[in-house]
């Protein structure tokens, strides 16, 4: 499965409805850690498909989302179970970490 992109719009249906825990990584275009962060995080999206959804989300279009889980370095990734933040995690991260992170 393919990375969900996360807006406001769809943030009540992708995250906080979902039936499956929800990886979401808050980042954006001009932060260079994200950029090496965003091909671990499409290999995790495939590697957890079906047991984990794994989003990103632009902090720079979606401020207010990122205001109200705190998010105050990029990137950082935010574990959502039953539609609450469980785990947060601030900079890259390999695709063992996000092993860990999930577990």
């Amino acid at each position: 499965m393919a990375t969900v992109k996360i807006t406001v719009e769809n943030f009540e249906e992708e995250v906080v409805k979902s039936d499956v825990p929800v990886l979401v990584d808050f980042w954006a275009p001009w932060c260079g850690p994200c950029q090496m962060q965003g091909p671990v995080i499409d290999k995790a999206a495939e590697e957890f498909s079906g047991k984990v959804k794994v989003g990103k989300l632009n902090v720079d279009e979606e401020g207010d989302l990122a205001q109200k889980y705190g998010v105050m370095s990029i990137p950082m990734l935010i574990l959502f179970q039953d539609g609450q933040a469980v785990k947060k995690e601030v900079g890259f991260h390999t695709l063992e970490g996000i092993k860990s992170i999930i577990a």
